[in-house]
């Protein structure tokens, strides 16, 4: 008799459920949520507390020990505020800090952009000692710069005058850095067809890497905006009359020798949060796309 091997197939197992234990493992849980909650109550919590504390009385907001939500609601921080009188003319301040800030983040941008280009993009001698140079720059304090920065501001004029606070700082070092980082992340092949096209270099600049370069250029905007926008001590320098004042030094005058008006010092310092946080609600999909491709992650 002939015997006939049965073919035999090979069993067929499930598939381990690791890719599913994984992903199980990989999921957020309540921990993590909650430590998220946790540190989102640190951030948000000073904030909370500053617009409260400007709607309280001058007595309640020294109170000891303090509350949280005011007894009665009151805006004597805020009359006080907008009804200023000539020696504190707050909204003449916030005005000036606006222009002072749009104008400088202006400069910086296109100073930056126009030094960081040929540093990523050009070959020419001496770059990498020039790099080095502007980099070695932002070693120095800038406590250091304050009596020489005086006497060429005094000797152009400039004193207790806005371009006091809109030059000066406006070759920025960390601008060159940064965004000659991100321009060295661009594709040469764009350039490369933009040259067989007949394009010189300035229009590979304003017609190809800039309009590439909106994350980086947003969020050197904010940066150097917020720098100016809180600058506190500079303007003591330069600026005196109450009327081409700043917000910061502007609101550091309210306060009393003796005792502070949290209330009053409080409005103020929402009116002035609230351009920041404006700015930066319309620009944070471009500032955190920026930050991770120049190379300045964690």
């Amino acid at each position: 008799m002939t015997t006939v091997k049965e073919t035999q197939r090979p069993t067929e197992r499930p598939a381990p459920a690791v890719r599913s234990d994984r992903s199980r493992r990989s999921r957020p849980g309540l921990g993590w949520y909650t430590g998220l909650l946790g540190l989102s109550l640190v951030f948000v919590a000073p904030l909370v507390w500053m617009v409260v504390t400007s709607f309280k009385h001058k007595n309640e907001a020294l109170r000891i020990p303090p509350t949280w939500l005011p007894t009665e609601v009151s805006t004597e921080g805020y009359d006080t505020i907008l009804g200023a009188d000539s020696q504190s003319p707050v909204l003449t301040w916030f005005l000036n800090s606006m222009l002072a800030a749009s104008a400088h983040t202006v400069l910086v941008l296109v100073a930056a952009s126009c030094a960081a280009y040929p540093l990523a993009r050009m070959d020419f001698p001496g770059k990498n000692l020039i790099f080095g140079v502007i980099i070695s720059t932002l070693l120095v304090p800038g406590f250091v710069l304050l009596v020489p920065n005086y006497l060429i501001v005094d000797w152009l004029g400039w004193i207790d005058t806005l371009w006091a606070l809109i030059v000066p700082g406006a070759a920025s070092a960390f601008g060159v850095f940064f965004l000659r980082q991100f321009f060295l992340s661009l594709p040469a092949d764009l350039e490369e067809a933009a040259l067989l096209d007949g394009a010189n270099y300035f229009q590979i600049f304003t017609r190809v890497v800039l309009p590439l370069s909106k994350p980086a250029l947003a969020t050197l905007a904010v940066l150097s905006f917020l720098a100016n926008w809180n600058d506190f001590v500079w303007p003591i320098y330069v600026i005196f009359s109450p009327e081409n004042m700043t917000l910061p030094p502007g609101l550091a005058t309210l306060q009393g020798a003796y005792r502070v008006d949290f209330p009053v010092l409080m409005a103020g310092a929402l009116i002035a949060s609230i351009p920041v946080l404006i700015l930066f609600a319309f620009t944070q999909r471009y500032v955190i796309e920026g930050v991770s491709r120049s190379g300045l992650k964690g």
